[in-house]
């Protein structure tokens, strides 16, 4: 159905502007950025067909905030100027998320660093290694994917990792990967890189004050697990 065949109060920009932005599904906030669907398919049911699971859609919210402008040009109804407003306001959801980080300790929010982290990883079809770089007030300064593949103490080299932190000055770090398979629950080669790496950064005074484990729709905080 078209929106403006829609009742007024159930129109996404009507009903926004009423009852607020968390009164509307996630496909009715996406189809607001849309604007207009295409021949054959109103505004809202390609917004529920761009949050499908794959390979229909992106997978949710977080999946298509993980999207790039090549990503989408294969969702037909997408011309190059729908793309280009999607791609930016996905792009501000991230800077937002690293700009509070930024400005405070990271763990006056745990749960912002797991967003932050979640909008970067879980979505990935493969094991991605990054390292959350914190100055001495915990406060980010960045984050950089240093490895790639099955994760294991001899496929992410401390070395590499005590290198970046020394480039950034980094007082501290949080650690993360993904499980592509969808479980966060810590495997005991993911309990033994941790060690390993704890270690290495030690002897360069950097605290490992985390590992995150991160998939679509979850996380988990080995701190948390009392598993540092």
């Amino acid at each position: 159905m078209a929106l403006k065949d829609l009742p007024d109060d159930a129109r996404p920009r009507e009903k926004l502007l009423a009852r607020g932005p968390g009164a509307l599904s996630d496909a009715e906030l996406l189809a607001l950025l849309l604007r207009t669907g295409l021949a054959g398919k109103g505004v809202l049911q390609l917004a529920a067909d761009l949050l499908a699971p794959p390979p229909v859609g992106f997978g949710g919210i977080a999946g298509l905030l993980h999207a790039g402008a090549d990503d989408l040009k294969r969702v037909k109804g997408l011309g190059p100027a729908k793309r280009a407003e999607l791609v930016a306001v996905l792009e501000l959801a991230r800077r937002a998320l690293a700009e509070r980080l930024r400005e405070r300790e990271v763990f006056d929010s745990p749960q912002a660093v797991k967003d932050y982290l979640a909008l970067h990883l879980a979505p990935r079809p493969h094991e991605v290694f990054a390292v959350v770089f914190l100055d001495h007030q915990h406060r980010l300064i960045a984050m950089e994917e240093l490895f790639r593949g099955t994760l294991t103490q001899t496929s992410v080299y401390p070395r590499e990792v005590a290198l970046r932190a020394l480039h950034h000055h980094a007082a501290a770090v949080v650690l993360a990967h993904n499980h592509p398979s969808g479980q966060v629950e810590p495997s005991p080669a993911d309990e033994a890189l941790t060690r390993s790496l704890r270690a290495a950064l030690a002897l360069l005074d950097v605290r490992v004050l985390d590992h995150l484990i991160v998939a679509p729709g979850a996380a988990l905080s080995m701190a948390e697990r009392g598993l540092m």
